[in-house]
């Protein structure tokens, strides 16, 4: 006598959600800004780029950066800032500890250099020394949407 065997049972079944590796994005201080400056939900686009679990972060330091845009600065700056300082309390990042006697920019790239970060961010020099150390990033593109290089 044969076993009966069920085709279906052959299927490749991907892996369950909880055996994906979770990507971590660090939100950059000026990638923070963008839906003040251009009307980018970066929220929306990120869901959309993303196809693996992920986790919002930004470094202590962002949050710093954007209080002190948003005493100092006037006008454009100023609101941006305090959306962006409006956004985190509404989508609640995780916040990375950083030693306060780095520069943000060089805590971000060796918090990166970890496997499972991306990079979100419009700064170029950020972005150029990223990408020498093969770390992914998300950037706008034609003031529109966004795209993960």
């Amino acid at each position: 006598m044969h076993a009966h065997v069920n085709a279906r049972e052959n299927v490749f079944k991907p892996p369950s959600p909880s055996l994906d590796v979770m990507i971590h994005i660090i939100l950059d201080t000026n990638f923070l800004m963008i839906p003040a400056q251009f009307k980018v939900d970066i929220f929306s686009e990120i869901e959309r780029l993303m196809h693996e679990p992920y986790e919002l972060c930004i470094v202590d330091m962002t949050l710093d950066e954007l209080e002190k845009i948003r005493k100092t600065a006037s006008g454009r700056d100023k609101r941006a800032a305090s959306l962006a300082l409006q956004l985190i309390a509404a989508k609640k990042p995780r916040h990375l500890k950083t030693e306060k006697n780095l520069n943000t920019d060089k805590m971000i790239v060796e918090l990166a250099k970890s496997p499972g970060y991306v990079v979100a961010t419009q700064d170029a020099g950020l972005k150029r020394i990223l990408k020498q150390n093969n770390v992914k990033t998300i950037v706008l593109r034609q003031k529109r949407y966004l795209t993960l290089t």
